[in-house]
């Protein structure tokens, strides 16, 4: 295989993923500074971005957060949080009757001192490799031993949700179903949607999603963007609230193309919100690793279907999968890590130029948070404003 060629095509990709990320991340932006004679014609303006209203994530656990190292990078480089397993139920119920959750509450209250939101990864997990040994044990194969089974699950719903309503705005429901079917197999296909609407009635302002793997990689027969519609088409039958639909994103020499046609297809199918919940690119040259980051981010990123990405870590020594870290053992960024800390920054707005004769000035920017300095022969004047989405320039009224 020629590498110069698939160079060639992704700097070609690159430059039109360039034009999609315009129309789907930015807007125009018109300051006014007053009219008439009240106008600072030729003020000079600086307009400088605070906060990428798209949002970046990793995992973290309690081992990590007392590494200074990783819990600095954390704070400065990401906007979320997802916990790798302290909130799964084979971790707060390791044993029947057993609850620990002191592990989950630890992190939040790091999350909440760093300022950071957290999905709630995750209430149930479909694969049976997953799922605690006394829940196995639970006899399947008669009504009394049914019964016990969906008492068990009621009591996860209501022992989880209730101690953590209002704290989660995301919850991953019943992880990887196109890949497992432990309480479907046991109780029936309706105990999918019931996990849903349970956990709706449960916590009503989180999003509740569904969640697994392969299906933005095109090599698994068992996890087409096609089989994830007809499963969230199932869900909402049954009257489950779906409300966001999670890729993993584990993946090895991804193909851009491939990542953009599966976003194509559930966002056109479903017209729900798409996040990337568990990124990691595995590739032992770290140099073609971060090639292969800024393949994946850029796709997303370009995407509208597409409101935030997570890693799935980023500290060599403490990540799930290994030839996947952006930063060392020290907090120092490799390549790929300064690949990603490159792309956050350009992604961020930065324009400065002069108040028109008509008291206006242009620019277009990112959605999200600023900060303007006017420079007037009043003396200097600070204004925070936000770009949201909208197809219509943003009009500011901004004194003078």
């Amino acid at each position: 295989m020629d590498l110069r060629i698939i160079a060639t095509d992704r700097k070609a990709r690159f430059s039109h993923l360039k034009d999609k990320t315009d129309k789907a991340r930015k807007r125009d932006v018109v300051l006014r500074f007053g009219s008439g004679e009240a106008a600072p014609a030729g003020a000079s303006v600086r307009v400088v971005q605070v906060d990428n209203a798209f949002p970046f994530g990793s995992c973290i656990n309690c081992e990590v957060i007392n590494i200074p190292a990783f819990a600095d990078f954390f704070t400065a480089h990401f906007d979320w949080a997802v916990f790798e397993n302290e909130l799964k139920w084979y971790w707060t119920e390791a044993q029947r009757g057993q609850l620990n959750y002191a592990d989950a509450d630890r992190l939040l209250d790091f999350c909440d001192r760093a300022g950071k939101p957290a999905r709630g990864h995750c209430i149930f997990w479909a694969v049976d490799g997953d799922v605690q040994q006394w829940l196995k044990d639970i006899p399947s194969n008669d009504d009394r031993g049914r019964a016990g089974l969906a008492a068990a699950v009621d009591s996860r719903l209501r022992g989880l949700l209730g101690r953590y309503a209002g704290r989660f705005p995301h919850y991953d429901v019943n992880n990887e179903m196109l890949h497992g079917r432990f309480f479907r197999d046991r109780l029936g296909d309706a105990v999918a949607p019931r996990m849903f609407r349970d956990a709706a009635a449960l916590d009503p302002a989180a999003k509740l999603f569904v969640n697994d793997y392969n299906v933005e990689c095109g090599n698994d027969p068992a996890a087409t963007p096609e089989k994830y519609v007809q499963l969230i088409r199932d869900l909402q039958r049954g009257g489950a609230k779906v409300g966001g639909i999670g890729l993993q994103g584990h993946v090895a020499n991804p193909v851009g193309e491939v990542v953009c046609d599966a976003l194509d297809k559930l966002a056109d199918a479903t017209g729900l919100p798409v996040w990337i919940t568990e990124l990691d690119v595995r590739e032992p040259d770290v140099a073609l690793r971060a090639d292969d980051l800024e393949v994946v981010l850029r796709e997303v990123y370009a995407h509208p279907a597409v409101e935030g990405v997570v890693l799935w870590g980023f500290m060599e020594g403490h990540m799930w999968r290994p030839d996947a870290a952006l930063v060392g053992a020290d907090g120092v960024a490799n390549e790929a890590g300064r690949r990603f800390l490159e792309l956050r920054r350009e992604w961020k707005t930065d324009a400065g130029g002069r108040v028109d004769g008509d008291g206006v000035f242009r620019f277009r920017g990112f959605h999200g948070t600023y900060v303007a300095q006017v420079a007037t022969a009043k003396g200097k004047m600070l204004k925070a404003f936000t770009v949201d989405k909208g197809d219509e320039a943003l009009v500011l009224d901004m004194g003078v």
